[in-house]
Order: structure tokens, then sequence, then C-alpha cells
């Protein structure tokens, strides 16, 4: 398979996507925009503020 190279914004819009949805999975979210699994959820743990 083929890694596919997605715009910063995307990814941004992929993350409040995910956010923003209560009951959201990533597998829910990624299926509707087209991406993996471990791809959204690799986006929105880089997104969060380190702990």
């Amino acid at each position: 398979m083929a890694l596919k190279d997605y715009s910063e914004e995307f990814r941004a819009d992929a993350v409040a996507l995910y956010e923003s949805t209560p009951g959201a999975t990533y597998k829910g979210i990624a299926a509707d925009l087209g991406v993996s699994r471990g791809s959204l959820r690799e986006w929105v743990l880089r997104a969060r503020p380190p702990r």
C-alpha cells in the first residue's frame, strides 16, 4: 500500500472533527474521511498537549 501525504490542514480538520463528534471512534471517523484508523489516532495524539 502506498503512503499518502495529507496536508497539515486536512490533518487538523480530521482531528477537530474527531474531537468535536460525541461518541466518535477512530474507526468511524477514519472510514468517513478515507484514512487509516492508525493515521487518525496518531494525528489526534500528536495534537494533544504532552502530559
